[in-house]
């Protein structure tokens, strides 16, 4: 594993090493979690970013859409005894 230094201010390192007391881990393991835990978020919103951005290139040349007053509909159907069925797409008019 390769080594890599960071600047934190004192108060950061000091509440690093209270959670790695508190937790019995090392400072270098909670730093290596967030760092991984940050760095997995990141990567996920990106990929969410970029299916967004697809999947609204792909609304606007098909011009399929549900409206937000029929999704709303099913939405507050769910777990009722008159649940709707999910609405369906179309294109524009």
């Amino acid at each position: 594993m390769a080594s890599t230094s960071i600047k934190l201010d004192d108060e950061m390192k000091g509440r690093i090493r209270s959670l790695a007391q508190a937790r019995q881990r090392t400072y270098e393991s909670i730093v290596q979690e967030a760092v991984s835990q940050y760095v997995e978020r990141e990567e996920q919103r990106d990929a969410l970013r970029r299916d967004t951005l697809t999947a609204w290139d792909e609304a606007q040349t098909s011009g399929l859409h549900v409206t937000h007053a029929e999704v709303d509909r099913w939405l507050k159907s769910w777990g009722t005894e008159d649940e709707r069925p999910k609405p369906e797409c179309r294109g524009l008019m």
